[in-house]
């Protein structure tokens, strides 16, 4: 346990140091943000913008932080060796998955305080009390963990750089076709029923209804959300190597 918790702990304070890991994780979605919310580049549902926007981009956050930065920082952590060292310490592998998983949640808790901050002083109104929070959150821990699991995935096996491309590409699909930016209604019906699947589709799904449209999640997210939370880490765990 407090091997675990030290590493936390470092993998908290090397987040916050990487000025590329900030930039990823605070200033793309906030500027985003800004830009769709205030520039009519795409049609979207309502009369506001920005609601619509708001809860997309926090599920974006939870998608550049736990998927793309955290598989490329530990891609290139292990391609420069620093896995191979820690793999003999007490820490050891699972402890060390988890370690990064916790240390993106702390991030992604920073990054929904920054961007809902940002959202309200552009017009954002959210539908819903405490009880559309605590829905949101669990939807955003669960997206977290699944899209972590495949970031963590990726970077066990993969080269530092063909995991550099394969995690931006997958960032740039999941982007596209998750309902975060663009609404899902633009996709086509067979796509759509696709994209509900993926652990980004359905978190994305599930903010929106519930700060958007102040409607019930269907149980078709949650049981996405739920075996991509625990499947993904686990078979991240299981293969992952060290060099």
């Amino acid at each position: 346990m407090n091997a675990w918790w030290a590493q936390t702990r470092a993998e908290v304070r090397m987040n916050i140091r990487r000025g590329e890991t900030l930039l990823l994780t605070l200033g793309i979605p906030v500027g985003l943000l800004v830009f769709f919310s205030l520039i009519k580049v795409t049609t979207v549902p309502g009369s506001s913008r920005v609601n619509f926007l708001a809860p997309g981009i926090l599920a974006l956050c939870v998608l550049s932080t736990s998927l793309v930065a955290l598989s490329i920082s530990t891609g290139f952590e292990r391609s420069y060796g620093v896995l191979r060292r820690l793999h003999v310490t007490p820490l050891g592998q699972r402890r060390l998955i988890a370690a990064k998983i916790a240390s993106v949640l702390v991030t992604e808790a920073i990054q929904v305080v920054v961007l809902s901050l940002v959202a309200l002083a552009l017009g954002w109104r959210p539908v819903g009390g405490w009880v559309a929070g605590v829905v949101v959150t669990a939807a955003l821990v669960l997206g977290s963990a699944g899209c972590a699991g495949i970031g963590l995935l990726l970077a066990g096996r993969l080269r530092a750089e063909v995991n550099l491309a394969a995690a931006n590409g997958l960032y740039l699909i999941l982007l596209m076709l998750s309902g975060i930016v663009i609404p899902l209604s633009s996709l086509p019906a067979v796509l759509r029923s696709v994209v509900l699947w993926t652990p980004s589709g359905a978190m994305a799904d599930v903010v929106h209804q519930v700060l958007g449209n102040g409607t019930t999640p269907g149980t078709k997210d949650w049981i996405a959300l739920t075996l991509w939370a625990v499947l993904a880490p686990l078979l991240a765990s299981r293969t992952f190597t060290f060099d």
